[in-house]
């Protein structure tokens, strides 16, 4: 197959995603967190690049990715999915099942927005706290100069 093709239409730059990993984990450090794995997906849900601190446990990695597939697979926040559905279980379970399990409803999972609030991939993060998780995510977003939303206004 070697000679000319078409390339694919990148909305999330390989370079892009290496600052919000590196952005991520400075605001970790600066909270002095426990190890992170950290996920960024593009548009289309490829891993575009994913990082592993020492220390993180082998789960990290499938439960960073499930968090940013489900802000990317709903359209908000992995967080905001939770607490919309904590009475639908059923739902949550059915998505995760449909997903093959790439799907987890808590906090960490976090949109990538461009200029007019389409989504253009999505960050997951996973090792401290839910919380603590989305404020990595948000900071990562935020240090490659892009916009996140964790739902629409």
């Amino acid at each position: 197959m070697a000679g000319q093709v078409f390339h694919c239409s990148v909305q999330l730059a390989r370079e892009q995603s290496r600052k919000i990993i590196d952005g991520a984990m400075q605001q970790a450090r600066d909270l002095e967190l426990p190890p992170l794995t950290i996920v960024v997906l593009d548009g289309g849900g490829n891993v575009v690049t994913a990082e592993r601190e020492d220390g993180c446990a082998p789960l990290r990695f499938p439960v960073a990715q499930g968090k940013a597939y489900a802000a990317l697979g709903i359209g908000i926040a992995s967080g905001v999915i939770g607490a919309r559905n904590a009475e639908r279980t059923a739902f949550v379970a059915s998505v995760a099942s449909a997903s093959q399990g790439h799907f987890v409803a808590v906090a960490g999972g976090v949109p990538i927005l461009n200029e007019q609030s389409r989504l253009i991939g999505a960050v997951g993060v996973s090792g401290a706290s839910s919380e603590e998780d989305q404020l990595a995510a948000i900071a990562g977003i935020e240090c490659a100069g892009l916009l996140w939303g964790l739902e629409p206004s």
